[in-house]
């Protein structure tokens, strides 16, 4: 019979805390500040880090100095629009190998030890830093790792991602992108944030077509299957109850995907008129075929939460001239949970 060995399980236990602890100071080298003590002017402090290290970081200065130029189209449905970017330094991201055996063979990109030596930042409630992102979407684009590095899961930091939308609630919006949904570092817990009403989808929220699937005291559950990518959303003022009511939207999802890591979707969360907003994309693959195809049929976009916010990109010029409406609906409709899929998820939501 095996016994139980407590001193052993003890120095494991030490052996733990001291690699987090040494993770925590290696961070340390990097932060500007800490906003454990002063969230008010959190968005302020960190409009301010994209200033500075714009100033200091010549990777950031030249990238969002080439912001200025990238080129923009759009295409419109009805009641709403979509926007294609061409935007040639999201190349790295778009392109990336996501599999086992290609993340095991490089370094991770969002520990400490590998940052760039110019790359700073705000540390958040000692368990995340806020950094700039240096190949940036947004006018102002902040990638947010966690200090530990522990795989991409959204089920146990969904109440991190609720805290940080208000702390930032004046300028961001944050979005997560799943392990298998457009995250380049799955192996390394993050977020991201963006300048409000960038995504088409900020605006356009409140005029689309919703309905509602469930209440639970003041926070409310809808869905939409009129937007092109079906989404299921919260709102609430509650953190307790959205919070819940995030969770039963994920274990919903989960039931008809199930997936080792976890069930395929995009967050997006955002905090206005002290309420949180959730929108919650189920996914149904990761990339379309026109990413695998060769030659003229290739077009190399990899939807994640912007894309799914209406600004899809393209970081090849040839895809962004030849893309057409129909293009943007076929890539859509395969990585998009269908109208079938949605209905259930709903029905066990209910």
């Amino acid at each position: 019979m095996c016994k139980y060995d407590s001193g052993s399980a003890e120095a494991v236990l030490q052996i733990g805390i001291k690699k987090l602890i040494k993770r925590k100071n290696m961070f340390k080298d990097k932060m500007i500040e800490s906003s454990k003590a002063d969230l008010e002017n959190l968005s302020q402090k960190t409009k301010n880090l994209l200033e500075n290290q714009v100033k200091e970081w010549e990777l950031a200065k030249i990238n969002y100095k080439g912001l200025e130029s990238v080129k923009v189209r759009e295409f419109l449905f009805d009641g709403f629009k979509v926007k294609v970017q061409f935007n040639s330094s999201r190349i790295i991201s778009t392109s990336a190998k996501v599999d086992a055996k290609s993340i095991n063979e490089r370094k991770c990109f969002l520990c400490s030890q590998n940052l760039p030596s110019e790359q700073k930042g705000i540390g958040y409630r000692e368990k995340y830093i806020i950094l700039v992102n240096p190949f940036p979407i947004f006018p102002e684009h902040f990638t947010i790792p966690k200090i530990e590095h522990v795989p991409q899961r959204i089920k146990n930091s969904i109440g991190d991602i609720l805290d940080l939308s208000k702390d930032l609630k004046e300028r961001y919006i944050i979005f997560y992108n799943g392990p298998r949904c457009g995250a380049s570092a799955p192996d390394h817990m993050h977020f991201q944030a963006g300048l409000k009403e960038f995504m088409p989808i900020d605006t356009e929220y409140d005029l689309l077509e919703k309905k509602l699937i469930l209440k639970l005291k003041g926070t409310q559950i809808f869905y939409s299957a009129h937007y092109l990518r079906n989404f299921i959303s919260i709102e609430g003022s509650d953190k307790a109850e959205v919070l819940n009511a995030f969770l039963k939207i994920f274990d919903s999802i989960q039931l008809f995907d199930r997936s080792e890591e976890e069930p395929m979707m995009n967050v997006l969360a955002s905090f206005q008129n002290e309420s949180w907003r959730v929108i919650v994309f189920p996914r149904n693959k990761h990339r379309p075929q026109q990413y695998f195809e060769v030659g003229e049929k290739q077009i190399l976009l990899s939807p994640a939460s912007v894309d799914f916010g209406g600004v899809c990109i393209t970081p090849r010029e040839e895809d962004f001239n030849k893309i057409t409406k129909d293009d943007i609906v076929d890539i859509f409709n395969q990585v998009s949970v269908d109208k079938e899929k949605l209905e259930k998820i709903i029905a066990q939501i209910k």
